[in-house]
């Protein structure tokens, strides 16, 4: 799942994902993606930070509540690559940071690091 609220990004990711081979949901913000995770049962979620409505940081901690997706690996995408927001999405449980504009290398690296992580 690519939770983004920018359409380019959740396109980019999308291209680069579904080349690859994987299935792929879009959501544009946080209440999108709440919605739509019960459906889907995403094996790994990138979540956008800045986003209108519910930013990222809440959107994560609440699927980390959730007992049934708790350990759905979630992934912060930012365009901030500071240490204070490192650190704010560890403390909600995200499992990694990735800097936008990322590459196609990079979000396929971070799949492949992250996804079996998720699975039962």
């Amino acid at each position: 799942m690519v939770i983004d609220d920018s359409s380019t990004i959740r396109r980019s990711a999308e291209i680069f994902l579904t080349q690859a081979g994987y299935g792929v949901v879009l959501a544009d913000d946080g209440f999108d993606a709440l919605a739509k995770i019960n459906d889907h049962h995403p094996a790994l979620i990138f979540c956008d930070i800045l986003m209108p409505r519910l930013d990222g940081y809440q959107t994560c901690a609440l699927i980390k509540k959730s007992a049934r997706f708790h350990a759905t690996p979630v992934l912060m995408l930012s365009s901030k690559d500071g240490l204070f927001d490192r650190a704010r999405g560890a403390m909600v449980g995200a499992s990694a940071y990735l800097t936008k504009p990322f590459t196609k290398d990079s979000l396929l690296a971070a799949v492949r690091e992250h996804a079996s992580l998720g699975q039962p």
